[in-house]
């Protein structure tokens, strides 16, 4: 199905025609063993805002269990239910920017479907969001079943990103964040086929504000995440809000450049005048080899800017929409019947 007609199947149901206060998206890759525990928890926190107009959109980022028959099964709730069937395994980033272009709410909250994004935290932002800030990040204080080497690299990874990053992007925050409906509009707007969202959530400004959580560990399935698969995502955090590397590697290469130049200016001196040409072959090995590292890795990033380059040009789209279903709130199926 193609994303317009998509859009405008969301736009043609009747409850829509009112003021949508809050759009929940919750992407969803192989959770199978959450998603009836997770649409519980969230169900029994929406049903404590009967007065709020709520659409829940979840996205299916071509899962390869039972997830999408498990969607389409999902009882109703105190909110609209739309679930969006990706074609494919796009991504996480992916999938939360379908979410984003699909949502109507005046406000939105990402959230994951392991629960490790608690949903009974959406009334308190909810309440900051009424105060008048635009993103409320929810920073996590402490990351419960993550063992202490993980800890301490995102501990690390954040204030890297943080300092070398030209925008302000909170640390210790996820994808677990609200949005009012100006920030994703400008988010909208942006066409960038290498998405790194929690720099493309943080990139508009407003105003913000920040509430802290002790983030659970997950109680049933396993992460999707692998370690290398995160530092990928680290990668393209730095290398896609950043050039600071690039500008690193030439003075790193200017300052190796200059030792190089020193060096060989004693190599010289002591084969001149001591008839010293055989010593201190191995100091200068081990220098040719560092600085034939240090050469390849300024190459290498190098080519992760140009790789970017090269994915942009091709303009393909973000993901594809194959499939989508609604499901009425139960606020409106007891009003018609």
């Amino acid at each position: 199905m193609q994303l317009v007609s998509v859009m405008q199947s969301f736009q043609e149901q009747p409850e829509q025609q009112g003021n949508i206060t809050l759009s929940i998206i919750v992407p969803v890759y192989n959770e199978q063993a959450m998603l009836a525990m997770f649409h519980h928890e969230l169900a029994q926190t929406l049903a404590l805002l009967p007065k709020e107009q709520i659409e829940v959109i979840y996205v299916n980022d071509g899962s390869t269990d039972n997830s999408w028959k498990i969607m389409q099964s999902l009882p109703p709730i105190h909110a609209n239910i739309e679930l969006v069937n990706l074609s494919r395994n796009f991504g996480k980033e992916a999938a939360m920017t379908a979410g984003l272009d699909l949502c109507r709410g005046q406000s939105a909250i990402l959230l994951d479907a392991d629960l490790q994004d608690p949903p009974n935290l959406i009334p308190q932002m909810l309440n900051k969001w009424r105060e008048g800030f635009d993103v409320v990040n929810m920073r996590r204080s402490d990351r419960q079943g993550e063992s202490a080497f993980k800890k301490a690299c995102a501990h690390i990874y954040y204030r890297l990103l943080r300092k070398l990053s030209d925008v302000e992007i909170a640390t210790d925050v996820g994808d677990f964040r609200l949005l009012s409906r100006r920030v994703i509009d400008d988010i909208k707007k942006l066409s960038e086929k290498n998405r790194y969202m929690k720099g493309i959530m943080s990139w508009p400004g407003y105003k913000q504000t920040c509430l802290t959580f002790d983030r659970p560990e997950r109680v049933a399935g396993d992460t999707k995440w692998s370690f290398i698969q995160l530092v990928q995502l680290g990668l393209a955090g730095i290398t896609s809000f950043s050039v600071k590397p690039l500008k690193i590697a030439t003075w790193l290469g200017g300052i190796v450049s200059i030792g190089a130049f020193v060096y060989s200016a004693i190599v010289l001196f002591q084969a001149l005048f001591f008839q010293n040409s055989v010593a201190g072959y191995p100091s200068l090995m081990l220098i040719q080899l560092w600085l034939g590292g240090a050469q390849l890795m300024a190459i290498g990033l190098l080519g992760e800017y140009v790789g970017r380059i090269f994915t942009e040009s091709k303009q393909r789209p973000i993901y594809i929409v194959m499939d989508n279903h609604s499901t009425p709130s139960l606020k409106v199926s007891r009003s018609g019947g």
